[in-house]
């Protein structure tokens, strides 16, 4: 009888131990998915969910027309979704032979628009224009000021290997260990 006895106040001894070993797995577990998920995240081309897309793929640029300095014009630029028949943000700096701009034109630009980007001096006014295209949401933060701005920058997608995947099962995993533990 004393042997009946100690075998339930060990089963019920071991519970507490089994919930808190179960409890950690789950931990490692959305700790190891957070960290694998949070390498792939892009911080520079974050698009903020302010409203809802209207078609896939869709994207914004700054955009003003003749402003006279880049905080005004990205400051003031409309928020707005660009058309479905654009893919990049332009943006176009005349400035004297100072550096002192004189006026900046950013928009959204089909790809007709970026082909003639970089920059060029007007002998006859003294002033140079630089023209940039981008790829992403609101890329057109910068001045282009010389030829090693003043590009066609295109996102590549990333191809994906293998070895992410399992990072989604993490969840399905832990779901599936911890019943043996308890």
């Amino acid at each position: 009888k004393q042997c009946e006895l100690d075998f339930p106040i060990a089963k019920v001894r071991m519970l507490p131990f089994r919930q808190a070993l179960a409890v950690a797995v789950v931990q490692i577990f959305i700790l190891s998915e957070n960290r694998a998920l949070a390498k792939n995240i892009n911080f520079y081309n974050v698009r903020p969910p302010l409203d809802p897309t209207p078609f896939p793929n869709s994207f914004k640029c700054f955009t003003c027309e003749n402003a006279r300095d880049n905080y005004n014009c990205n400051r003031w630029a409309e928020d707005k979704w660009c058309p479905q028949n654009t893919q990049y943000c332009l943006t176009v700096h005349h400035f004297t032979s100072h550096g002192r701009s004189t006026s900046i034109t950013k928009k959204c630009a089909s790809r007709n628009e970026c082909h003639f980007v970089g920059c060029h001096h007007s002998r006859d006014s003294e002033h140079t224009e630089c023209r940039s295209c981008c790829e992403g949401m609101i890329c057109n933060v910068e001045l282009p000021t010389n030829h090693t701005n003043a590009v066609f920058a295109v996102m590549h997608a990333q191809r994906t290997s293998g070895g992410s995947a399992p990072t989604l099962y993490l969840p399905v995993l832990a779901w599936l260990f911890v019943p043996l533990l308890l």
